[in-house]
């Protein structure tokens, strides 16, 4: 029996594009979808020609959150399938910059995986919600953390105590998603975006920033400059250096290297 292809891959231009395939549930949620979805980032992550990566939802929707299905077995059985997984901020260890194309609905681990990526586009009049506390839940899957850092201590516990439903248009005023597209142009607006990081900007560079970012969030200033110095020292003799420096001058588009199959991985895809 085929396996359902629950997240489509697509590359062009050095463009990665994921789409959450599962429209006859609107993209909701499952077991088979995340491994899906995992197992297509790190292929996206190790094929050198792919310098950016947009997710998005088949139709309308983007992915409202766990499918009803899972929701009901697990409120059944009293057990919440949260053993041998890997994590929902997993998409934070990726070496490549990640895109949101929020093209509808989006809540609960939908959202979250929303907010797993560096730059999130919507679409006029989506709707969003974290979902968990009118689930009879606590925040999941990293929520408690990441929003607070995204949009601030208030804002975070408004949206997770009321887990009320917003549009993009008040997610774009709390910071939240940082560009509103119309609904026909979200997808467009995002990979126009991610191409031009794939043509203009050192894969290398992107890759040490997105884990310079990410790992700051849980260190002090000092901790910080120190881990700073040891980049720049890392990064002591690069020829990307020399080479955006010599398209800038040349008036040219850069030719810079594509990460090799290492960089930047420390241990088990941690930063």
């Amino acid at each position: 029996m085929t396996r359902p292809e629950l997240v489509l891959y697509e590359t062009e231009g050095g463009v990665c594009t994921l789409t959450l395939n599962h429209p006859e549930r609107h993209n909701a949620w499952n077991l088979a979808m995340e491994e899906q979805y995992f197992a297509l980032l790190d292929r996206a992550d190790s094929e050198p020609d792919v310098k950016a990566i947009v997710v998005t939802g088949t139709g309308r929707a983007f992915c409202p959150g766990m499918d009803s299905v899972r929701l009901t077995a697990a409120a059944e059985s009293g057990q919440l399938a949260v053993g041998n997984r890997r994590p929902q901020t997993y998409p934070l260890s990726i070496r490549k910059p990640m895109i949101a194309a929020i093209n509808g609905a989006c809540a609960g681990i939908g959202l979250m995986q929303a907010l797993a990526c560096d730059v999130r586009f919507a679409a006029r009049g989506a709707r969003f919600s974290t979902a968990y506390a009118r689930r009879g839940l606590p925040a999941e899957y990293g929520s408690s953390w990441l929003l607070p850092r995204l949009i601030g201590v208030e804002r975070a516990l408004d949206l997770l105590l009321s887990a009320r439903t917003f549009t993009a248009e008040e997610a774009h005023e709390m910071g939240l998603v940082s560009r509103l597209c119309p609904p026909d142009d979200v997808l467009g607006a995002a990979r126009s975006y991610a191409a031009d990081l794939a043509a203009h900007c050192a894969p290398r560079s992107m890759a040490a920033i997105r884990r310079q970012v990410y790992g700051d969030l849980s260190r002090g200033f000092s901790e910080s400059m120190v881990h700073t110095l040891a980049t720049m020292q890392e990064f002591a003799g690069n020829e990307d250096f020399a080479e955006g420096v010599a398209s800038f001058v040349e008036k040219r588009p850069p030719k810079f290297a594509p990460l090799g199959p290492t960089f930047g991985v420390i241990g088990d895809r941690g930063y």
